[in-house]
């Protein structure tokens, strides 16, 4: 699809710079690819953050406490 915007030049100027691009046309298709992905990326960390999506990860919690006891024995012998 084609469509015509108008933007300043110095906005343009700008956008070629933040994106790498020379050109007009491709700087501009790249900045607003980049913005839909960083707004589908935060939908996405929205549904964790509200609980409406979740990880379980089975065995963390037993495995984070046995590593600080580890680190705990560690610590008690290096210090005799």
């Amino acid at each position: 699809m084609k469509i015509t915007v108008e933007f300043p030049d110095s906005e343009v100027k700008e956008i070629c710079r933040v994106t790498g691009e020379k050109k007009k046309g491709p700087a501009i298709r790249k900045l607003v690819g980049e913005a839909l992905m960083l707004k589908r990326r935060e939908a996405l960390a929205q549904k964790f953050i509200r609980g409406e999506w979740g990880v379980e990860l089975k065995g963390f919690e037993e495995a984070r406490a046995a590593e600080g006891q580890k680190e705990a024995a560690g610590a008690k012998s290096w210090r005799g």
